[in-house]
């Protein structure tokens, strides 16, 4: 998504802080269908896009913006779930991950404490095309957001005293909690493909399915 040079607008941490941010914000974008467009239609799209340069903003800390995310993705404020997915996912923009491992929500005048409870996003849709070293992987999060899983955004795996937890590398130190639906499909592209140990392909990439 691309940062706007148009006129002021309210900032998305009203909701949160009160406070008054009178710079540009992100411009929402329809999401992609999954379903419908090709996968190299979706690796152009993906190209096409930007997302605010959070990166490089460099704000005071203003305090906690009093908002949670739930290990389902759920966003909260102030205990009350966030259902409006438009805010969700303007909020979502606006994630960026600290130094010390936390999270926070970063504007060029603000930024503030987030608590996360597991990964910021969720994976709750695959689709997979091809097979071998040509399979491409594309999951859509819950933010309506699309990944293609590549070098870029590995497959991970990390040990939990509940089994392995596979993760997707969304952006710089901001990954998706693949969801137990997905994570079976997964598994079972990964069983067809007949590989010692399991493991699948995608963007010219080989993940195992397993904990490194």
């Amino acid at each position: 998504m691309s940062v706007g040079s148009g006129p002021s607008h309210a900032s998305p941490f009203a909701l949160a802080s009160g406070s008054a941010y009178t710079g540009p914000m992100p411009r929402s974008q329809p999401p992609l269908d999954i379903a419908t467009l090709s996968i190299a239609e979706i690796v152009h799209a993906l190209g096409e896009q930007r997302l605010p340069p959070v990166e490089r903003w460099t704000p005071a800390h203003c305090g906690d913006s009093e908002m949670r995310i739930a290990r389902d993705g759920t966003w909260f404020h102030q205990g009350s779930p966030i259902v409006r997915k438009p805010m969700v996912q303007l909020f979502a923009q606006l994630l960026r991950r600290e130094a010390d491992g936390g999270y926070v929500l970063v504007t060029p005048a603000e930024k503030l404490d987030i608590a996360v409870e597991d990964a910021p996003f969720v994976a709750v849709e695959l689709r997979s095309e091809g097979a071998g070293s040509d399979r491409q992987l594309v999951f859509r999060l819950n933010t309506d957001d699309l990944v293609v899983a590549g070098p870029s955004h590995p497959l991970h795996f990390i040990a939990t005293p509940n089994g392995d937890q596979p993760y997707l590398v969304v952006r710089k130190g901001l990954d998706a909690l693949i969801s137990r639906s997905v994570y079976y499909e997964l598994v079972d592209l990964a069983l067809a493909e007949d590989c010692d140990p399991v493991a699948l392909w995608s963007g010219g990439a080989q993940f195992l399915m397993v904990t490194t």
